[in-house]
């Protein structure tokens, strides 16, 4: 499998550890590969908002999608609603 290396916040760290620490999945590249197939997923539906044009027109993400951060955040209070 290709290696990629990106910079995550330490908030963002902290997230993955605890995933894993309680045991919703098997290691840190387990959270990070969903993440991507959900970003992916939101992404071909068109549920994502254009960032760019967002920071400079905050009536723009309304039109174009939700931005991944509320598609995580949305996620995860679903999750926690069924455990």
């Amino acid at each position: 499998m290709p290696m990629v290396t990106v910079s995550i916040s330490p908030l963002q760290a902290a997230g993955i550890r605890a995933a894993v620490d309680t045991g919703s999945y098997a290691s840190s590249s387990e959270v990070v590969r969903e993440a991507l197939r959900m970003w992916d997923a939101a992404r071909k539906r068109g549920d994502i908002c254009d960032v760019r044009r967002a920071a400079n027109d905050a009536d723009s993400m309304t039109k174009s999608g939700r931005c991944v951060a509320d598609m995580f955040a949305d996620y995860e209070s679903e999750k926690l609603r069924h455990n």
